[in-house]
């Protein structure tokens, strides 16, 4: 019976030792896996962080592209739109380039024109000069034989046609401007009636007096007064007194010569033509 316990006692014992062995062996080896499970979870939550920090970057990375891409778009439609612009500018440029061109021809045309011209002039001017002498001289026998109105301004205006001729600070064609234009003058009195102020000898009395003119067909005069009339004679080259009952019309004349009245019929002596 003791035997028995004692067996049993020792059984208890070798597994209490067996036990007491292998707890520290089991404790060293959840010591041993305790470390690494505790390194474990730190690494998968640094692996975790590192994705996030990743994506992050990503998202960084595609915003700055996209707001890359959004600048390059805009400074596109602004280069389109100054392309545009430009392109209209030169179609612009394309069509007065053009016209320019048509013009530069024109020009080119009118140069050859004025180089004949040019060569031309020297003996255009040796026959115009001549010419112009001519015409001087005619006016001047003309205004001498003409009806003798307004004979001071008349001889004036042929005597400044004559020192035209020798002034070498005028051109020839101006000269013969001049010389055209007092004929110009000299046409326009045929085909006007006016009146005007002067100084006649009547009755052996210088007095001042009302010039009446009817184109050239004829010249009166009357005293201011209206109590003196006459009219020139051309075939005698002298002035004839008139009779009185012809004041009065000659005085509605000069009226109607300086617009003070409205046009009338007029009843006027008048010479009758000769044969020139």
């Amino acid at each position: 019976m003791n035997k028995l316990r004692l067996g049993k006692v020792t059984s208890a014992g070798l597994i209490g030792l067996v036990a007491f062995t292998v707890s520290p062996f089991i404790a060293a080896q959840e010591q041993e896996q305790a470390p690494e499970q505790a390194q474990a979870v730190p690494q998968s939550q640094t692996d975790t962080d590192e994705i996030i920090d990743v994506g992050l970057a990503r998202i960084e990375d595609g915003t700055k592209s996209q707001e890359t891409i959004d600048t390059v778009a805009d400074q596109t439609g602004d280069l389109m739109s100054q392309f545009r612009i430009e392109t209209k500018v030169v179609d612009g440029l394309k069509v007065y380039n053009s016209q320019l061109s048509r013009q530069i021809e024109g020009q080119r045309r009118a140069m050859g024109d004025l180089r004949q011209s040019i060569a031309n002039v020297a003996l255009i001017e040796r026959q115009i000069v001549p010419l112009m002498t001519k015409m001087i001289e005619s006016l001047d026998l003309f205004v001498e034989a003409d009806v003798p109105f307004y004979l001071e301004e008349r001889r004036e205006r042929v005597a400044r046609l004559d020192e035209l001729l020798t002034n070498v600070d005028i051109t020839a064609a101006e000269r013969f401007r001049k010389v055209l234009e007092a004929y110009e003058i000299e046409n326009a009195y045929g085909r006007s009636i006016d009146s005007y102020t002067g100084t006649l000898n009547v009755d052996g009395l210088d007095r001042k007096v009302d010039i009446l003119r009817i184109g050239r067909v004829a010249l009166y005069y009357q005293t201011q007064g209206g109590e003196k009339s006459g009219v020139w004679d051309q075939k005698a080259r002298e002035w004839v007194a008139l009779p009185g009952n012809q004041n009065r019309h000659i005085r509605k004349a000069i009226r109607v010569a300086r617009k003070q009245v409205a046009p009338e019929l007029l009843s006027l002596p008048i010479s009758a033509p000769e044969d020139a």
